[in-house]
């Protein structure tokens, strides 16, 4: 996790020895992908959660690849509605918290594939 600054911004309570923040944050009061991404990261503290994730976004770009290869759009839906439910079961069952995407939509989404991404990158541990 290089890049992901050693403080959190500003609005943002320091994480607890849990990974968890100290206290409750709105996701609205971060006007910046940059301050929310920290945020996002740490609810999502529990690997089995970031597993899921991962799972979700898999099966996502899978059903994308379907879609376009046999000209399916369903599989479009398929991959989101797998992709939302692998995330929603690792915060619900696991985080005990509620999905950032309820909040700020746009920015978790991104949020998402940024984690995806770093976990590939190994800076997220799986």
């Amino acid at each position: 996790m290089a890049d992901i600054p050693a403080t959190p911004p500003s609005g943002v309570a320091p994480a607890t020895d849990t990974g968890r923040p100290a206290a409750a944050v709105d996701p609205r009061s971060l006007h910046r992908f940059a301050d929310f991404y920290p945020f996002y990261l740490s609810e999502h503290s529990d690997s089995r959660c970031r597993r899921l994730h991962f799972l979700g976004s898999s099966l996502g770009l899978l059903c994308l690849a379907a879609a376009l290869w046999w000209r399916q759009p369903w599989f479009v839906l398929l991959g989101l509605v797998l992709g939302y439910a692998c995330a929603w079961i690792g915060h619900f069952g696991f985080e005990h918290n509620r999905p950032a995407s309820f909040k700020r939509p746009l920015y978790s989404f991104l949020g998402d594939w940024r984690m995806y991404a770093d976990m590939w990158r190994g800076k997220v541990p799986f």
